[in-house]
């Protein structure tokens, strides 16, 4: 079964920026940058979702493509986060 972050993360970028053309191959290590569907306002756009989706702020320094250039490295990053933020609040 899949990720829920990774379900979540793939409708976003497929509703935003292939205009919900689901056809299109984006496999989790598809970059996003290098296949040209997120530019600079994109990656705003999705670092908002994140933010209001999951429920957390993400740093400017956080903000690069080890992190989001790929729906596997968003998922990640946000899972990383996730557990971070358990640990913080379990203090």
């Amino acid at each position: 079964m899949a990720n829920p972050s990774i379900v979540d993360i793939r409708a976003f970028i497929v509703e935003n920026f292939l205009f919900g053309d689901a056809t299109v191959a984006l496999d989790d290590d598809t970059s996003l940058i290098d296949a040209d569907l997120v530019d600079s306002t994109g990656v705003l756009e999705l670092v908002a979702f994140l933010e209001d989706h999951f429920k957390f702020t993400i740093a400017d320094a956080d903000i690069v493509p080890a992190n989001l250039d790929s729906i596997g490295r968003i998922a990640a990053f946000v899972e990383a986060r996730a557990g971070a933020q358990a640990a913080w609040t379990r203090r």
